[in-house]
């Protein structure tokens, strides 16, 4: 009689890691770039586990596309808002995240934007480069001024672990911690942040910086709008390293250009990878490509994750970090 073939786990992209999978056969990827649609759907066929990337979209193309054999999908980030939960769900799939491993790196990268931002990083350095302050000298004192953060007011809109961490970050500054969620959290209200849950909008007119870590729901698409960004101080900052739809970048783009803002710092975008064109023409906004958990050790500390994830699926036994 012959044997059956071991479980096969397919990887949606190339991780920074070897991957520990047992017995399991796996499915690579060649390159690091997404592959695009057709080539992502035959990738997952036959699948027993898919450990995914936060850009590949999960729906019943690619539930039918991997076929009866799939048992798991193992995101490799926090957000889940790239997968059909309900899908899921209905079709026995287990569905797991990364949650913890994304905290330190995602906190850090949302302060080198935000002094990035304050201090004109960016446009400074592309003044350098573009050979400029070689020709023309040294600066005058009025010069490439940016912004004082010591002191000034952070609104934390999303009260997770990496807001909690963003916030954190901010006492060294002597940032008073103001946080918008849905439920009181006390971690935030305790020492050592002291931080005081307000409303969206009463946070937004009183913060000097606005940091977003809300996840990606029909509630919070467009949660920044025009309409908001119109409450905001003049001459704050928003710095977003959460979901790009959460922001209106049309709208974002009009009250940077217009000077409300003193400047942004993004790291996701609404129509990701599409950055909105208006963005690309302002020197006050600070991009990154979607790199908010990207160092090194937190990257392998996720793959583990998945790949612990993977094993108990293949293993029948409950994975750690189920989210579906």
């Amino acid at each position: 009689m012959p044997h059956a073939d071991p479980p096969l786990v397919a990887v949606t992209r190339a991780l920074p890691m070897p991957l520990d999978l047992g017995p399991a056969r796996v499915r690579l990827v060649e390159g690091m770039r997404s592959l695009a649609r057709p080539a992502l759907l035959d990738h997952v066929r036959g699948a027993t586990v898919v450990i995914t990337w936060v850009s590949e979209r999960v729906d019943k193309e690619f539930l039918d596309a991997a076929g009866p054999t799939l048992r798991g999908v193992c995101n490799f980030a926090v957000g889940t808002d790239n997968i059909d939960l309900a899908e899921c769900r209905a079709r026995g799939i287990k569905v797991t995240n990364t949650p913890g491993a994304v905290t330190e790196g995602t906190a850090n990268l949302a302060w080198a934007l935000l002094l990035a931002v304050a201090r004109r990083i960016a446009e400074g350095d592309r003044y350098v480069r573009s050979g400029r302050f070689a020709s023309e000298g040294p600066l005058a004192p009025a010069e490439f001024l940016g912004t004082d953060i010591t002191g000034r007011t952070l609104l934390i809109v999303g009260a997770g672990r990496i807001g909690y961490a963003t916030a954190v970050r901010g006492l060294g500054f002597g940032l008073r911690t103001l946080y918008t969620a849905r439920s009181q959290h006390l971690d935030f209200e305790l020492a050592p942040l002291s931080a005081q849950r307000v409303r969206l909008e009463d946070g937004l007119a009183r913060a000097d910086i606005v940091s977003l870590h809300t996840p990606l729901t029909p509630e919070t698409r467009g949660l920044i709008n025009a309409q908001r960004l119109a409450l905001m101080k003049p001459g704050a900052i928003l710095i977003n390293t959460a979901r790009g739809p959460v922001v209106d970048e049309a709208a974002l783009a009009a009250a940077l250009r217009g000077g409300r803002l003193f400047g942004a710092g993004l790291d996701v975008f609404e129509k990701e990878p599409a950055v909105h064109p208006d963005l690309l023409t302002l020197d006050n906004v600070v991009m990154t490509p979607h790199v908010g958990s990207g160092e090194a050790k937190y990257r392998a500390l996720m793959a583990s994750m998945a790949c612990a994830s993977a094993r108990a699926i293949i293993e029948g036994t409950e994975p750690p970090n189920r989210v579906a």
